[in-house]
C-alpha cells in the first residue's frame, strides 16, 4: 500500500513497488509463488462458499474442436513486463560489475544518510513486493514527537535500472505534488547500503476499501459523491502537473483519522510516471479489476486513470465490480469486451445522473472519456460555488485548433454553436480561469494560467513545452465564442445521448456560413488520408452542389468513428 494507518496489517497487499501482488482477502488465496498476477479484488467471490478462483496461467490454452481459437490471453504482455521491471529474480546483478560481465548498478541516490538520528522505527504495518511500511516517531525537527509513516525500499531488491528508476521517480512524484489537501504529505527520504525510507504523513483511518467493506459493500449515493468529489480533485490535480497515478483503487485512498467525515489521501505513487500532454505509454501497470482498455492496448495517456475512478465510482454505487472472471485473463478480456451492468439492483434506485457520471469514465473509446475536471462540472457533482481547476485538456484541443485549416475551423465553429448549457457550463468555468482581457485571450493567458499552478512535477514532464506548439496564438487574440470552437472535443460529443439533435443543429448552421464546394481529393487532404479513401470520401458529398452532406459534416468532424450505442451516455 505504500503508506500506513494505525491498524496491524498481516497480509501481503499491493506495495506499489512492483506491478501487482496478492490481496489481503480471504476469499483470493495469494497465487502459488511461481505465478505472477494482477491483484485480484478482495469483494466477495460470486462463486461457492469454499472455491477459490485458481490462477491464471501466462497464456490461455487452444482448445481442441473449438474454432476459431481462443486468442492469447491478455496478461502475456502483463507478466513480460512485470518480469522486466522485476528483473531476474534467480540471478540479480552483481553490484560490482563482475559475473556477466554487466555493469555495476548505481544505488546511491544521494538522499540523507541520517534516519536512524532521525526517527526511532517501530513496528511493521504494511507490507508489500518490494518493501514494507512502518510506523515511525520523529527525534528531533519539526517532528521530534510526532508520529509519522515511513516507507522501506530494499535496495538488494533493486535488481534492475527499471526499479531504481522507480524509486527516484516515486521521491520526485511525492515531493513535488505534497502540499495538495487530498495528497499524502511528503516530509524527507533517506538511505542507508541497505534500504531506502521515505518518511510521510501517517494516515490513521484506513482505507477506502475498509470502509466500503464495512458499510457491506456500497456507499449511498450522497455518500459516494463526498468520497468521489474527493478523488476527482486530486486526480485532476495530477494529471494538470502531468503525473498519471496508474494504479488507482479504494486500496490506495487512505482516511487521516477513523472520524466518519476524515479527509482522504492518495498513496502509493509507486508506479506513476510523468507525461507530456501529448504523449501515450506503452508499459501496462495497475491493477486488474481497475486497469483500462487501452492499458492492455499498450498506448495509453490520462484517460486510464479516469476509467479507474470509474471503476471505484461504479463499487461505491452498487457494491459490485463491472468487470469480474475467474481468472487475470478472464478479468482482462471482460475489461476489453463486456459492459457494465447498469440494469440490475440496484441501479434502477440509482439517480440517472450518477449512472451518465459513471458512464462517461467506463467509455471504452478513451476519446469520447471525461476528464476529472469535467467530471466536476458533471450534474452529479456541480456546485456553482465550487472552484474547478485548470485542465490540460484544453491546451491539446485548442493546440489542434489552431493548427486546423479554414475549413475545420469553420465545422468547429459551427458545432460549438450547437452545444448545450450543460457543455456549456465547463467550458466557461476554463475560459475564466484564463482571465480573459476585455473578453479575449491569448497565449499570454494560456501561459500565464500554467503558471499559476506550476510544480516541479509540471517541469519534469515538461507540460510547457505545449505552448511551443500553440505559438499562432501569439498573433491573434480568442473571444469566447470561438474559445468554444476550439476547446469543444468532438469524441466526448459523439458519446452523448443528444448527439444527432446536437449535429443536426451544428450542420444548419455550417450549411449558411461554413459549407462550400469541395471535391473528394481536398478533402482527403483536409483530413490527412491517401488517395484509397477518396471512393469513400465521394459517398460525403452530394451530388447536386458538391458540398458535403450532413453525414460528411459528422465524419469530417471526428474522421471514421464506429458509434456503440452501449456508449452513449444521458446529460
Amino acid at each position: 500500500m505504500g503508506h500506513c494507518f494505525s491498524k496491524n496489517v498481516s497480509s501481503v497487499n499491493n506495495d506499489g513497488d512492483g506491478i501487482v501482488l496478492a490481496t489481503n482477502s480471504t476469499s483470493h488465496p495469494p497465487p502459488p509463488s511461481d505465478v505472477v498476477a494482477f491483484a485480484l479484488s478482495p469483494f466477495q467471490s460470486p462463486l461457492p462458499a469454499g472455491v477459490a478462483p485458481s490462477p491464471s496461467p501466462a497464456r490461455t490454452p487452444g482448445r481442441k474442436f473449438r474454432w476459431p481459437l481462443p486468442p492469447p490471453s491478455p496478461a502475456k504482455p502483463i507478466m513480460s513486463a512485470f518480469l522486466k521491471r522485476l528483473g531476474p529474480a534467480a540471478d540479480p546483478i552483481p553490484e560490482n560489475g563482475n559475473g556477466n560481465g554487466e555493469a555495476a548498478l548505481n544505488k546511491n541516490f544521494g538522499y540523507g544518510k541520517n534516519f536512524g538520528a532521525e526517527f526511532d522505527l517501530g513496528k511493521e504495518i504494511g507490507r508489500g513486493h518490494f518493501g514494507h511500511t512502518c510506523w515511525a516517531k520523529g527525534r528531533k525537527g519539526y517532528l521530534k514527537g510526532h508520529p509519522v509513516a515511513v516507507k522501506v525500499i530494499s535496495k538488494a531488491k533493486m535488481t534492475t535500472p527499471i526499479a531504481i528508476e522507480d524509486v527516484r521517480r516515486e521521491v520526485k512524484i511525492l515531493k513535488a505534488l505534497s502540499g495538495h489537501k487530498h495528497m499524502i504529505h511528503f516530509h524527507d527520504a533517506f538511505e542507508d547500503v541497505n534500504n531506502v525510507y521515505i518518511v510521510m504523513e501517517l494516515c490513521e483511518g484506513g482505507e477506502l476499501l475498509d470502509r466500503i467493506l464495512s458499510r457491506g459493500g456500497r456507499y449511498s449515493e450522497e455518500d459516494a459523491k463526498t468520497i468521489v468529489l474527493q478523488i476527482v480533485t486530486v486526480v485532476a490535480f495530477c494529471h494538470l502537473q502531468g503525473v498519471m497515478h496508474r494504479d488507482l483503487k479504494p486500496e490506495n485512498f487512505l482516511f487521516t483519522t477513523q472520524d466518519e467525515d476524515a479527509p482522504m489521501k492518495i498513496i502509493d505513487f509507486g508506479l506513476s510516471d510523468f507525461i507530456r500532454p501529448d504523449q501515450r505509454l506503452n508499459d501496462i501497470v495497475g491493477s486488474a479489476y481497475y486497469v483500462a482498455p487501452e492499458v492492455l492496448h499498450r498506448s495509453y495517456s490520462v484517460e486510464a486513470d479516469t476509467w479507474s475512478v470509474g471503476v471505484i465510482t461504479y463499487i461505491l454505487l452498487c457494491g459490485s465490480r463491472p468487470f469480474w472472471a475467474r481468472t487475470e485473463s478472464g478479468i482482462f478480456r471482460s475489461v476489453l469486451r463486456a459492459d457494465p451492468n447498469f440494469d440490475d439492483s440496484p441501479w434502477p434506485a440509482v439517480s440517472p445522473e450518477a449512472k451518465d457520471f459513471v458512464k462517461g469514465f467506463l467509455n471504452k473509446d478513451h476519446r469520447k472519456r471525461m476528464t476529472a475536471v469535467q467530471a466536476l462540472t458533471h450534474p452529479w457533482l456541480r456546485d456553482e460555488n465550487r472552484t474547478v481547476p485548470l485542465d490540460i485538456l484544453i491546451y491539446k484541443l485548442v493546440k489542434s485548433y489552431v493548427h486546423a485549416t479554414p475549413f475545420k475551423r469553420a465545422a468547429l465553429k459551427a458545432l460549438s454553436k450547437a452545444l448545450t448549457e450543460d457543455e456549456l457550463v465547463y467550458l466557461h468555468k476554463q475560459f475564466k480561469l484564463l482571465e480573459p482581457k476585455d473578453g479575449c485571450v491569448s497565449l499570454d493567458n494560456f501561459r500565464a494560467a500554467l503558471t499559476r499552478n506550476k510544480t516541479d512535477a509540471m517541469i519534469e514532464a515538461r507540460v510547457f513545452d505545449i505552448l511551443n506548439l500553440m505559438e499562432p496564438l501569439s498573433y491573434k487574440k480568442m473571444d469566447f465564442e470561438e474559445f468554444c470552437a476550439a476547446a469543444i472535443n468532438t469524441y466526448q460529443l459523439e458519446a452523448l445521448e443528444g448527439w444527432e439533435k446536437m449535429a443536426s443543429k451544428a450542420f444548419e448552421y455550417f450549411e449558411v456560413e461554413g459549407n462550400r464546394v469541395i471535391t473528394a481529393e481536398e478533402l482527403a487532404r483536409e483530413m490527412s488520408l491517401g488517395p484509397s479513401a477518396h471512393s469513400l470520401l465521394k459517398d460525403w458529398i452530394r451530388s447536386s452542389d458538391r458540398k458535403l452532406s450532413f453525414l460528411g459534416y459528422t465524419k469530417f468532424l471526428h474522421g471514421v468513428t464506429i458509434r456503440n450505442s452501449s456508449t452513449t451516455r444521458h446529460r
